[in-house]
């Protein structure tokens, strides 16, 4: 019994470990999105969605080499992988488009403060979906 305990603990860990790796990971990635997104929004006036989807773009490629560098060790092909990801963040994108569209055009939150709350939602979609169909062992 004690041995299973010591698994289950264990295997706890490992998991509260990656967690925290994909939130030091997903911080660098989500700073490249709403700078991104400010610059585009705020100086450029693009809209809300186009800035959404370019800051995107970029910060999903952030994610994904700080994530092979520092969290998720990887041996596939890095194009199979990256697309992949693309693939998996799309799902993302389209989420965090959702909500912003209800935040800002529904609710009259601000384009920053819906981007700021459609990140942090989406954030656990990203972390479960890379972890059980990308990167399983």
């Amino acid at each position: 019994m004690r041995k299973v305990k010591k698994i289950e603990n264990t295997k706890i860990n490992e998991n509260i470990k990656q967690i925290m790796l994909y939130l030091i990971v997903g911080s660098g990635a989500t700073i490249v999105e709403w700078i991104v997104f400010f610059l585009f929004d705020h100086y450029l006036n693009i809209h809300y969605m186009i800035a959404t989807s370019l800051a995107f773009v970029l910060s999903t490629f952030a994610n994904w080499v700080l994530g092979r560098l520092i969290m998720f060790k990887s041996s596939k092909n890095t194009w199979k992988e990256l697309v992949q990801i693309y693939l998996v963040s799309i799902a993302g994108l389209l989420m965090n488009l959702m909500i912003m569209w209800i935040a800002i055009t529904k609710l009259g939150f601000n384009n920053m403060f819906s981007k700021i709350a459609a990140t942090g939602i989406v954030f656990f979609w990203n972390f479960i979906i890379r972890k059980l169909l990308i990167y399983r062992n």
